[in-house]
């Protein structure tokens, strides 16, 4: 049982630092969580090990756990590094995906293209998670999985001001990030690597132009008049 919990926490963890429900820098009450959560210290700092090992949280002796900073040094590393990391991901993904592997691939993104529909924002912003997630997968490195994986932890945060749309602009690049996963997909079932990669680069720019807007000290801030959340 006490697994199952821990389990369920990890997860809404996850969700809540991705979805900006906890800001980047924030601080994680340990008892409040435990209470809330049911769940006793002791195997709520296992799950908290375990998410700062895979990025999501920071762990410092005597002031507990805090979500991982988006400050302008980590966010300077992360537009230097992205666009390496997702090229090689989309390469070997194209050379290296299974049938089944390309199969779940167009089921993450139906989901993805359904909120889209939908005018889902945050639901936009977790299939697209999913989606390179994915990719990641059928990539099968095991030098590259756990960096695209803690790059995806910043991108989702991000992209959570890149799904909501406040205007005509912003629903076409919505759009256009759709068109680009299907036409993706498309380069990987043909095998096409040189195109598999440059539609991948094509769509981080897509989304990059938005995303470094937004780059700023902790807390990353999420409220702003101009924007209207369209998820339910």
């Amino acid at each position: 049982m006490r697994a199952g919990r821990k389990d369920h926490v990890y997860k809404d963890l996850i969700k809540q630092v991705l979805t900006l429900q906890l800001a980047p820098g924030a601080t994680l009450d340990e008892a409040a969580l435990s209470e809330h959560y049911q769940l006793s210290r002791t195997p709520l700092r296992e799950v908290f090990q375990r998410l700062a090992g895979e990025g999501y949280l920071s762990l410092q002796s005597n002031r507990g756990a805090s979500v991982s900073s988006m400050d302008l040094a980590t966010m300077r590393g992360f537009f230097q590094t992205a666009p390496m990391i997702y090229a090689a991901v989309a390469r070997l993904a194209t050379e290296q995906a299974t049938t089944s592997q390309i199969t779940q691939l167009k089921k993450i993104q139906g989901r993805f293209a359904r909120a889209v529909s939908a005018k889902r924002a945050t639901d936009m912003a977790m299939h697209n998670h999913r989606f390179h997630e994915q990719l990641g997968d059928m990539c099968a490195s095991p030098y590259l999985q756990p960096s695209l994986r803690r790059l995806l932890i910043d991108h989702t945060r991000m992209a959570q001001r890149f799904y909501r749309i406040s205007k005509s602009a912003s629903g076409a690049r919505v759009s256009k990030a759709s068109e680009q996963h299907e036409a993706m997909i498309e380069a990987i079932e043909q095998r096409e690597a040189a195109s598999s990669v440059e539609l991948t680069l094509a769509h981080w720019e897509l989304s990059r132009n938005e995303m470094d807007k937004y780059v700023l000290p902790d807390p990353l801030p999420v409220d702003d008049d101009s924007l209207i959340e369209v998820s339910s």
